[in-house]
């Protein structure tokens, strides 16, 4: 049985853990703290993009646009067909005041989830 004294790091349940806290500081309305735990995550493990994808909510949450437009874009590099990743870096470039980009975006998200809030901030008929 392996010794749980910590001195051998972080292991991959407590990646595990830690991702679950972080989606719970989150909530509590706690980005700043989310972003804190993540960040050990996505360094142990780059390409988890529920990692990414958490982070980049909690950037955003925090107004730290530009990491949060970063992690979107590595998230939607990897699942182009990811919607909700549309969606959330379309509000990323509207708070950042580049309308045209975030069109674009909002656009795809509707495209590829046709739900309302997707279709409504997509304004296809404008």
């Amino acid at each position: 049985m392996p010794e749980s004294s910590g001195s051998a790091g972080p292991t991959p349940q407590t990646h595990v853990i830690d991702f679950r806290a972080a989606e719970q500081l989150l909530a509590a309305r706690d980005p700043r703290g989310a972003v804190k735990l993540l960040d050990s995550v996505i360094a142990a493990h780059p390409e988890n993009t529920a990692a990414r994808l958490l982070r980049a909510r909690a950037f955003f949450a925090a107004a730290q646009l530009r990491p949060a437009e970063l992690e979107f874009s590595i998230v939607l590099e990897r699942e182009p067909d990811n919607a909700f990743a549309h969606f959330a870096l379309a509000r990323t470039y509207e708070r950042a005041g580049r309308p045209e980009q975030a069109k674009r975006h909002f656009r795809l998200a509707a495209a590829l989830d046709p739900q309302p809030e997707y279709l409504q901030a997509a304004r296809f008929d404008s």
